[in-house]
C-alpha cells in the first residue's frame, strides 16, 4: 500500500534534483554539439594538395622519360633479374629460420656451451655489416686457396657466395625473432605438455611454435621484406640481381633515372604483394585473439 504524506496528501516522490530554466522542460535531453575539427580539415587538404601537386610534377615531368619505363619494364633482362632476386629472397629466408629456429631453441637451452655458442653467433653477425660479410666471403679465397681439394674460387661462384653471406646475416636475426616469439608464450603452456608427457621437441612442435607464430609473424614479414630490398647489395659482387640488371642497361644507354624507376617499381610491387600476404598469415594465426581484424 503506498505511503500517503498526510500534509500534502500525494504520493512520496523524489525531490527534484535541480530546477529547470525558464522555458524548457526537463524531460528533455541535452543537445549535444559536435566539436568543430576546423585545423584537422585545414591540415588534410593542405596535405593533400601538396601529394597532388607533386604526383602532377612527377607524371608531367619529361626527365623521368616515363616512355623508357614502359619499353624496358617487361624486357628479359629485368624479368631474369627479378627472378633471380626472388629466388634469392626466398632461398634466404628459408634458410635463415631453418638456422635461426636451431640458434633460437640453442640459446633457450639448459646447456651453458649452447647458449654461449648461440649468442656469439647472433652477436657476431649483428655487428658485422652485411656489405663487408659479403666481401669477406668473396674475397675467402685468399685465406682458403682449397677447400675439401677443390680450388675455392671453383667451388663458390657469385650467387654461391650472396646465398651464403645473406644467410648468415638473416639467421642471426631469424634467433631473436623466433626466441621472442617463444618466450611469448604462457609457462603454464608448457607445464601443461609436460604434464601430458610430451616430449621437447612434439612440445615445440604442437604447442609452442603454433602459439608463438601470432608474435612471430610480424616481425618475420618485416625481414622478408628487407631482405627482398638487401638482395639488391649483391650486385657489388656481380650477381645479376633486379638492380644489377638495369644497371647493366643503363651502363650501355646512360639512361640512369628511367632505368632506376624500373627496379623501384619492381620492388615497390613485389613489396606490396609480400605485405598483402603478411596481412593475411597474421589474420590467421590472430583468429580469436583480440588482434584478429
Amino acid at each position: 500500500m503506498p505511503l500517503v504524506d498526510p500534509v500534502s496528501d500525494t504520493l512520496d516522490a523524489p525531490a527534484p534534483s535541480a530546477a529547470a530554466p525558464p522555458g524548457t522542460s526537463r524531460s528533455a535531453a541535452p543537445r549535444v554539439v559536435p566539436r568543430r575539427r576546423t585545423g584537422q580539415w585545414v591540415s588534410a587538404v593542405a596535405v593533400l594538395a601538396l601529394l597532388a601537386s607533386a604526383a602532377v610534377s612527377v607524371v608531367r615531368n619529361d626527365a623521368f622519360q616515363w616512355d623508357v619505363v614502359a619499353d624496358y619494364f617487361l624486357t628479359d633482362a629485368v624479368l631474369r633479374g627479378l627472378g633471380l632476386t626472388l629466388w634469392l629472397t626466398v632461398l634466404v629466408m628459408a634458410l635463415g629460420f631453418v638456422l635461426g629456429t636451431l640458434l633460437a631453441t640453442m640459446r633457450l637451452s639448459a646447456n651453458p656451451v649452447l647458449r654461449g655458442v648461440s649468442w656469439g653467433y647472433v652477436w657476431l653477425f649483428r655487428s658485422m655489416p652485411i656489405l663487408v660479410q659479403l666481401l669477406f666471403w668473396f674475397n675467402i679465397g685468399a685465406l682458403y686457396p682449397t677447400i675439401l681439394g677443390v680450388r675455392t674460387v671453383d667451388l663458390l661462384d657469385p650467387v654461391a657466395i650472396a646465398v651464403i653471406g645473406l644467410t648468415l646475416h638473416e639467421a642471426a636475426y631469424a634467433a631473436e625473432v623466433v626466441r621472442g616469439g617463444i618466450l611469448s608464450v604462457e609457462k603454464g603452456q608448457l607445464e601443461a605438455a609436460q604434464s601430458l608427457g610430451l616430449g621437447a621437441w612434439r612440445r615445440l612442435r604442437r604447442i609452442v611454435l603454433p602459439q608463438a607464430m601470432r608474435a612471430i609473424v610480424p616481425p618475420a614479414g618485416n625481414m622478408l621484406i628487407g631482405t627482398l630490398k638487401g638482395t639488391s647489395i649483391v650486385s657489388v659482387i656481380a650477381v645479376q640481381d633486379l638492380l644489377y640488371s638495369v644497371q647493366l642497361v643503363y651502363h650501355r644507354t646512360y639512361q640512369v633515372i628511367p632505368l632506376l624507376l624500373v627496379a623501384t617499381l619492381w620492388y615497390v610491387v613485389v613489396t606490396s604483394v609480400l605485405s598483402a600476404g603478411q596481412y593475411l598469415v597474421e589474420r590467421h594465426y590472430a583468429r580469436g585473439t583480440a588482434g584478429a581484424r
